[in-house]
Formats: structure tokens, C-alpha cells, sequence
């Protein structure tokens, strides 16, 4: 009789889409084209982070009262769904 141990192999694939890959930008920078489009689609809205891809879009962490998300915008502040 023969003993044999079959290998087991743990694959792990992490995909990063570079398109999509966003680095941190300070708020004054964020156009004022999307601060503008903000106030006006979201009064009580508070920008806390954003960031910028290599396509200008941008990638916005906000606040509204407990409520945390991430908006999507191009640089002319047009909405971009994600």
C-alpha cells in the first residue's frame, strides 16, 4: 500500500485596477467645481478626505451628521456613479 499526501496549495489573487488607484490630495486642492456641486447636492455635507486618480476623477469621503460614504466626481464636478 502506498501513503501519499496530497499538496495543498492556498492561491490568493488581489487584483488592483490602476485605474481606479487613488492618492490622497489636501481639500484645497479639490476643485472648486465639485466643492460647489457638493454644497448644492449636499448642504450639510462634510468633506473629510478626497482623493484623485490618473484619470482627474476624483474619490470624496464625506460626513453628514453620523452618516460616513464616498462620493465619485469628475473634475468639472459632474457625479460619476460607482
Amino acid at each position: 500500500s502506498f501513503a501519499s499526501t496530497s499538496p495543498i496549495s492556498n492561491t490568493i489573487v488581489k487584483t488592483i485596477s490602476v485605474q481606479d488607484e487613488y492618492t490622497e490630495v489636501k481639500l484645497e486642492e479639490v476643485p472648486t467645481a465639485i466643492t460647489d456641486a457638493l454644497k448644492k447636492a449636499y448642504p450639510d455635507v462634510v468633506l473629510t478626505k478626497a482623493y484623485k486618480n490618473a484619470k482627474s476623477e476624483y474619490k470624496l469621503d464625506v460626513t453628514v451628521g453620523d452618516k460616513v460614504g464616498n462620493l465619485f466626481a469628475n473634475a468639472d464636478g459632474t457625479w460619476i456613479k460607482k
